[in-house]
């Protein structure tokens, strides 16, 4: 079963890049006393990631600040080399890079998906969501293969 609005955040270690070393982050902490937007990807660079899904959240990152949103965050089931490689690539340093390489924090979420056919295992699932000190008050769910209700735009359209 997949999280729902007025779930609160499971607790799990996620990674990021800081000053050029991992540095490991547990999920209830990140989200705790602020207001986040959580965007998830099911790989960094691939297409729609690169192309729509990251480049939305950066061009409006200002938006989501003016709305009241403390920070914004990425996550993928990537190492965080890839996801600090990609964060140098699309200059989106000012969002906060993700790693969940063993899918855990996904899993606890309910919101993975087997990608095996295009040989890329359990990935996330594509979703957004919105959370005040830990609980979720909006949530965003991708149907398969689409990119519409987790866009940046969508999200804010509901701040």
């Amino acid at each position: 079963m997949s999280i729902r609005i007025g779930d609160r955040i499971p607790s799990i270690v996620l990674t990021r890049m800081a000053e050029d070393s991992p540095q490991p982050i547990n999920s209830a902490d990140y989200f705790a006393g602020r207001k986040v937007v959580l965007f998830a990807v099911p790989g960094a660079f691939t297409p729609t990631c690169s192309a729509y899904h990251l480049p939305g959240f950066i061009k409006h990152l200002g938006d989501f600040t003016e709305k009241g949103i403390d920070a914004v965050g990425c996550v993928s089931v990537n190492d965080v080399f890839v996801m600090h490689a990609w964060a140098q690539s699309t200059k989106s340093q000012d969002i906060d890079m993700l790693a969940d390489g063993n899918a855990d924090f996904t899993r606890a979420l309910g919101l993975e998906m087997d990608s095996s056919a295009f040989g890329m295992g359990t990935r996330s699932q594509r979703y957004a969501l919105v959370a005040e000190d830990g609980i979720v008050t909006r949530l965003f769910i991708e149907a398969p293969g689409e990119f519409r209700v987790s866009s940046a735009e969508s999200v804010l359209a509901t701040l």
